[in-house]
């Protein structure tokens, strides 16, 4: 392909883009595919000579579009959003024309400096105290990551540094490998998985910090388990606070959790990925109390900002814990200007870095603030529209507080029938939504997030959610009147398998056989 072609395929390319996205309400928001679908549709092996733009693009539609997820729908409310926009896919189309890898200041001085910039312009925006921005003579400052769960590891590694060279200040004796096997980190409970991770590559001991009821992680818990860890020889050293968990969107007590860290010498880092964006109206900025004792914070602009994946910003007050941890430099890396220009490759896990700066530098000049914070606000109105509708209809409950765009729901009874309703839901296609659990209760995730949602959407969504729940209650009803013997010895356990009745799709939900039951899947 020569330049004029890629003018000409370039705009065509440009036009099914935004027919796409104007368009996504007409497609089925979730694939009915089967592992493997593709293998069908293209050859085993890679063509000896090269194709024609003209036949490989027939084969976006063909072969792509029937196995997407459109994340882009406003009838996706499936984990947390994954939003684009406009400027943001200009700045990375900017950014792979460019396509420089800013691992030093010196390999693409522009890429460092706007990025410097840019994450200040962040990090007022959603208030941060300045120890947490580049500033002259500060150690402290703004980068962008790849994801939230790298942010954690990296915070993690930092803080394990930080750890084992003041151990090893104060017990010379001691070697890093015996400090680093009683290191011991803390979350709550409801914490995102890339936690467990995230110790798991450290090789650290992970202690989860049971929940209150409002599935929160508490500074009175979180010291108790520290003092036990303590008197059992053991080291704390890193705690993750989140702002807004996967199941519900709950926060932690930050101020309570930073202020046990600060007076035990913890790292504590602040997981924000989801609502971090929401900061940015200053109404939502009370669950940052605290965060002025926190060492590191990271939340995800692609999820909420329209800033497409990836693109994380983290924040951290100690930049050189970070050298401490990734520290390497050999002579072909270094330049004139080593020292005393900021080079990401020591604040991150890999060498090389992409300009995602760009995209983010476009979005907010080209929304603004107020453009944004209008956005974020509008989302928050939808959900709690739908929490309305939900509350309405005495079949279903809310069993956890909604905060920002995300409302759980269940419907009122045992797990399965909740469990039904999701899966069929899927399997429909119409709306795309994923279940969490919440202290033993089944509940489905419904997150509002796409700029292109309007309030006609959610009432489509919740007409679908309520169809299929009268199909599923029914189908329950219809059996329960023709069952001669209690549900439960209708669905006989596995041999050896002990767990708890539930239903779901051919069979029941924990694995047991059905003997002549009659679902109600919809499977």
């Amino acid at each position: 392909m020569n330049s004029e072609e890629f003018r000409i395929q370039g705009k065509e390319l440009i036009d099914y883009i935004a027919d796409y996205l104007e368009n996504i309400r007409d497609r089925r928001v979730f694939p009915d595919k089967k592992p493997g679908f593709i293998r069908d549709l293209i050859p085993d092996s890679a063509p000896v000579k090269g194709e024609s733009w003209t036949s490989i693009f027939k084969d976006v539609e063909k072969v792509i579009m029937p196995g997407v997820t459109h994340w882009q729908s406003p009838h996706m409310h499936a984990y947390f959003p994954a939003l684009n926009s406009y400027p943001s896919m200009l700045g990375e189309m900017l950014s792979n024309a460019i396509n420089c890898l800013g691992f030093t200041w010196a390999s693409s001085p522009v890429c460092t400096e706007l990025e410097m910039v840019v994450m200040n312009w962040l990090g007022k925006m959603i208030g941060l105290p300045e120890e947490f921005l580049h500033r002259k003579g500060g150690d402290g400052g703004g980068v962008i990551q790849t994801t939230a769960s790298e942010c954690t590891l990296i915070s993690l590694l930092a803080g394990r540094f930080v750890a084992i060279k003041m151990y090893e200040d104060l017990y010379p004796d001691a070697n890093k490998h015996e400090i680093n096997g009683k290191l011991v980190a803390y979350c709550s409970d409801q914490a995102h998985s890339s936690v467990e991770k995230a110790a798991l590559i450290g090789l650290v001991t992970l202690r989860y910090i049971e929940c209150d009821e409002n599935f929160s992680m508490r500074g009175d818990k979180l010291l108790k388990i520290i003092m036990q860890d303590r008197e059992a020889g053991l080291i704390p050293f890193w705690v993750c606070a989140t702002l807004g968990t996967t199941g519900s969107c709950a926060f932690d007590n930050l101020e309570e959790i930073t202020e046990v860290c600060y007076n035990e010498l913890l790292w504590c880092h602040v997981d924000a990925a989801y609502a971090g964006s929401s900061f940015i109206c200053p109404e939502y900025r009370t669950w940052l109390k605290g965060v002025e004792k926190a060492n590191s914070i990271a939340f995800n602009p692609s999820k909420w900002l329209m800033v497409h994946f990836d693109c994380t910003a983290m924040w951290v007050k100690n930049s050189s814990a970070l050298h401490g941890a990734f520290n390497v430099n050999p002579l072909y890396l270094t330049h004139e200007y080593s020292g005393l220009a900021i080079d990401y490759m020591h604040w991150q896990i890999p060498l090389s870095k992409r300009f995602r700066s760009l995209k983010l530098w476009f979005v907010i000049r080209n929304y603004g603030i107020a453009g944004l914070q209008e956005h974020i606000r509008k989302g928050v109105v939808l959900a709690e529209k739908f929490e309305s509708f939900v509350r309405g209809d005495p079949r279903f409950e809310i069993p956890a507080k909604r905060y920002l765009g995300l409302v759980v729901f269940r419907l009122v009874g045992d797990n399965f029938i909740t469990e039904a309703l999701c899966k069929r839901l899927n399997s429909r296609g119409n709306i795309h939504c994923v279940p969490a659990n919440l202290k033993g209760k089944y509940v489905i995730r419904f997150t509002v997030s796409s700029p292109r949602s309007t309030l006609d959407d959610i009432v489509k969504d919740w007409k679908e959610i309520v169809r299929v729940a009268n199909e599923i209650l029914q189908e329950r009803e219809k059996y329960l009147r023709r069952a001669k013997v209690p549900l439960g010895d209708q669905c006989l356990p596995r041999q050896g398998d002990k767990r708890g009745l539930k239903f779901g799709g051919d069979k029941c939900l924990d694995g047991y056989q059905r003997q002549e039951i009659v679902a109600v899947s919809g499977a």
